[in-house]
């Protein structure tokens, strides 16, 4: 998540942190900073330069010969820019200067005259790619004075790693609130220029057959549309961005496309919340339809592909064709072009699930829907809407038209989860009182009652309601809040409880310590091998000599013996303690496993020596350690039917062998 740090401060203006303070809180509170940029690097020697006369150029009919002011008076600059405006401040790059890319400014004689300078255009600033003409800036300015910091561009931007688990953080909100000491308290959204409520703060709760301004939503399936807002906006104009806007987005690592479109976009990464603007004008009968796609119907998106979509993903549709993928991208039939007059503002909640795989099965990601799968604050969808119906009205032009329209067939509930103190305890070690976990909980917006006793309710606040459902989460919203620098380094002995270990994995450590104590080494073969009567086949095997799971593990044992010997290693003691496999009696169904012992002993017991020459293993040393083996698996003693019928025991079968 790429912020402008400038643009986080202003979200919550009592934020006293510096970048670097920034990026060491952001650390501790489990969102560390890949990446720092300062954006004023690269226009360190830009300055404002102010136009105090622009004639054409002698000896050139393209060319205009400008007197700049600048940081040492008025300077002689010859500029290729087919309009220049006498007493407009722009850009200027005197002699000297080294611009973004590393382009050096020098004196230049061009076409006979003298230039002393350059006059910028955003590509050259690196500040977006129009080319076609040179920076005007809007407003005064001082001539000479640096660039960066004149027009706000003295900016940080921070490249925050974000966890799946954190959606709150995809945004500048969310990133102020983990900043500013007193949290969802310091948070104010900055007023933009020209910016005043175009739409009634009140939402009325909708329904199927809402309408308003003549447009009419439906949402087909509430299970992955909980709710759809929208707004009409008639009458605007569709252009360029001003400055500020297109600035603010490309300090955020956005992109401006135009005046509308960079609206949403701006409120998506203010607030987290994706919007979205359809042409009105080009959906059939004004309707919105939220519902699964039809079978063989296809679309083709913004980004100018023919996509095919299955009944198993949610769109948004007209009256007769899909316009959108729900969540993910817009249609290229409905999308805001420089022709459109009319819109409709789309604000809308999906199932976070669904949004996921739909963008997986159609190969795409997008802002929205890495927002949408990680799930997006119900709560302040309205603040999102009216936000950013005012500021396309600012920058726009036009008028809002009709009321809002709020289909919300399930409404949202806020989870509450139980919280006790001494589990906080106990899990970190530290004692928390009552207060002191509410005081650490409530400026992340949560909302603390005690119940008596020891027993906490917790309301949990929309932009965390989809990681925090247990009261395992609410300790580490605890910890991570009191800060995990501030634990003392000597814990107190209260440690979470361990799960003892299965019986059967408690006898296998028993025999392995039993059998390497008696001097036998353990030895780990692989599970598969050739083909034997009674292995279980592979479905897809690697290779014809791994195609088999092994039915015992004494194959394995017998090729370690086999490789010894081959390099004259006569004497050997290997035992294996496994899995073993048996094909099921029932025909499609998984394979039957058991654990199984396996021992061998080869050459001499003991070695040779000038007084007595070595003895060779017998059968009743493998006696010995079968009665040892046994007295741990059957401490109360077992029969082995005479039949040769299986043991019942954790260990239904084991073999020793003794070779000489």
């Amino acid at each position: 998540m790429k912020v402008s740090y400038r643009w986080v401060r202003d979200v919550a203006p009592g934020i006293g942190l510096t970048p670097a303070q920034a990026m060491e809180r952001l650390a501790l509170r489990g969102a560390p900073v890949e990446e720092v940029v300062d954006l004023a690097e690269g226009l360190a020697d830009v300055v404002i330069g102010r136009v105090l006369e622009a004639r054409p150029h002698p000896n050139a009919d393209r060319l205009t010969l400008c007197r700049v002011m600048g940081p040492e008076g008025e300077v002689p600059v010859v500029c290729g820019a087919p309009v220049v405006v006498e007493g407009a401040c722009y850009p200027f790059a005197p002699v000297g200067a080294v611009l973004p890319g590393g382009f050096r400014i020098g004196k230049r004689k061009i076409r006979g005259e003298v230039s002393q300078g350059m006059l910028c255009s955003e590509r050259e600033l690196e500040l977006g790619e129009d080319h076609a003409g040179i920076m005007l800036l809007e407003g005064e300015y001082e001539p000479g004075a640096p660039f960066a910091q004149a027009v706000g561009l003295d900016d940080v931007r921070l490249d925050v790693e974000v966890t799946p688990n954190r959606g709150d953080l995809l945004s500048h909100v969310g990133i102020a609130r983990e900043l500013h000491p007193e949290g969802e308290a310091g948070l104010a959204l900055p007023p933009f220029p020209g910016g005043t409520p175009v739409l009634d703060a009140s939402f009325a709760r909708g329904t199927a057959e809402s309408g308003s301004a003549g447009v009419r939503i439906h949402i087909e399936d509430p299970d992955l549309c909980p709710r759809y807002l929208g707004a009409v906006i008639r009458g605007v104009k569709v252009g360029p961005s001003p400055r500020w806007l297109a600035d603010r987005l490309t300090a955020a690592g956005a992109r401006p496309i135009n005046n509308v479109v960079d609206a949403t976009n701006y409120v998506m990464l203010e607030l987290g919340q994706p919007l979205h603007a359809f042409d009105l004008d080009r959906l059939t009968d004004a309707t919105i339809v939220v519902g699964r796609a039809r079978p063989g119907e296809s679309l083709v998106t913004l980004d100018g592909e023919e996509r095919a979509v299955t009944p198993d993903m949610l769109m948004i549709r007209d009256a007769e064709v899909p316009v959108a993928v729900a969540g993910v991208m817009g249609g290229r039939d409905s999308e805001v072009s420089a022709e459109s007059v009319n819109i409709v503002l789309e604000c809308a909640l999906f199932e976070p699930k669904q949004v996921r795989a739909t963008r997986r099965a159609l190969g795409m990601s997008t802002d929205a829907s890495y927002r949408f799968e990680r799930g997006v604050d119900p709560v302040t969808m309205e603040t999102a809407l009216t936000r950013a119906a005012s500021l396309i009205v600012a920058v726009a032009g036009g008028a809002a038209e009709g009321e809002v329209i709020d289909v919300h067939p399930v409404p949202w509930e806020a989870p509450v989860v139980s919280l006790r103190p001494s589990r906080v305890h106990h899990l970190l070690g530290v004692e928390f009182t009552p207060g002191e976990i509410a005081g650490l909980l409530a400026p992340l917006g949560y909302s603390v009652t005690e119940r008596g006793g020891d027993g906490l309710e917790v309301v949990v606040p929309g932009h965390r309601s989809y990681d925090t459902l247990r009261e395992v989460d609410l300790i580490e919203e605890v910890a991570r809040t009191h800060g995990f620098d501030a634990f003392p380094e000597a814990m107190s002995p209260a440690r979470p409880g361990t799960v003892p270990d299965h019986p059967l994995f408690q006898l296998e450590d028993t025999l392995r310590a039993l059998l390497a104590a008696d001097g036998i080494s353990e030895a780990q073969t692989p599970a598969l091998g050739p083909a034997r009567h009674g292995d279980v086949p592979l479905l897809n095997p690697m290779s014809r000599d791994e195609g088999y799971l092994r039915r015992d593990r004494l194959p394995g044992l017998l090729a370690h013996v086999e490789r010894n010997m081959a390099r004259g290693v006569r004497d050997v003691r290997l035992f294996e303690i496994g899995t073993a496999f048996a094909p099921s009696p029932v025909p499609g169904e998984a394979p039957a496993e058991s654990s199984r012992v396996a021992v061998v002993l080869t050459g001499r017991r003991t070695p040779p020596h000038w007084s007595a020459p070595g003895e060779p293993f017998d059968v009743y040393d493998m006696a010995r350690v079968l009665e040892l083996v046994a007295a741990e698996a059957f401490p109360g003693g077992c029969v082995v039917p005479a039949d040769g019928g299986a043991v019942e025991a954790p260990y239904v079968a084991g073999w020793g062998y003794v070779l000489r």
